[in-house]
């Protein structure tokens, strides 16, 4: 009979911790801005959608899609990795940007009331701690072109 608690008692505690790392992205709003003298992209996830937008002066509408289910849990398995009190800090490992070799890009949470920013960095070249989750947005865009 112990045996039996303790398996159900995990296997709630598991179910939790899930829902928990998923709620904590569903009550957020993630922002990634990619900027050039060519090319601008601005895709806002918020909840299970994204907007994104392709016209830096909003004359066109911007395009809405449904995440998948499938995109939308690794999404939620990336952002439970990230440390959002060291965003700041996280480095560009490329500085293309700085000569016109790659847009300039970043990232912007806005979790709990607070907004957590990375530093700029090379759109297609991001940080390492924020790299799956980057790639993952910037997929989700790339498949409504």
């Amino acid at each position: 009979m112990k045996a039996i608690s303790m398996i159900l008692l995990t296997l709630f505690l598991g179910k939790s911790c899930t829902n928990e790392a998923q709620n904590d992205i569903v009550n957020s709003t993630l922002q990634y801005t990619a900027n050039s003298r060519g090319l601008y992209e601005k895709i806002v996830i918020i909840n299970q959608k994204a907007t994104i937008s392709r016209d830096r002066n909003e004359n066109t509408p911007p395009e809405q899609i449904t995440i998948s289910d499938k995109d939308w849990n690794e999404m939620i398995g990336y952002f439970e990795k990230i440390n959002l009190e060291k965003m700041q800090e996280f480095k560009d490992p490329t500085q293309k940007r700085f000569f016109d070799g790659a847009a300039i890009a970043n990232l912007k949470i806005r979790y709990q009331d607070k907004t957590y920013e990375t530093m700029d960095f090379d759109h297609g070249h991001p940080p390492v701690e924020i790299e799956k989750l980057v790639n993952k947005i910037v997929s989700l865009a790339k498949t409504k072109e």
